[in-house]
């Protein structure tokens, strides 16, 4: 996993996301999704400019049905911002860097 972003697991999403003492961008992938992989540098470069306020982590919906589940996740990529356990944006697909920059800067 790439510095800077955090593989989580159903096992402890609810401790490291919604129990989270800042706000957490989750990118809810898998390994076989081609625009999974093409978002991933830009999460990572993300990462590296907002880490120090932003947790930012990676769920595998393949390896972890039961968060992706509970957000209603149908397609990948999505990505979801939460603040205090709460959904604060969702983006579906592949956007722009533009589009996650002003997503994160919502908080």
């Amino acid at each position: 996993m790439a510095e800077g972003v955090l593989e989580i697991e159903d096992s402890n999403f609810e401790a490291e996301v919604l129990q989270s003492e800042k706000p957490v961008l989750v990118d809810f992938w898998a390994p076989w999704c081609g625009p999974c992989r093409a978002i991933a540098p830009v999460v990572e470069e993300l990462a590296g400019t907002f880490g120090d306020k932003i947790k930012f982590a990676k769920c595998n919906v393949d390896d972890n049905p039961v968060s992706p589940g509970k957000f209603g996740i149908k397609s990948i990529p999505t990505l979801i911002l939460f603040d205090g356990g709460e959904i604060i944006d969702k983006v579906i697909g592949i956007v722009a860097k533009s589009k996650l920059e002003e997503m994160l800067n919502k908080v």
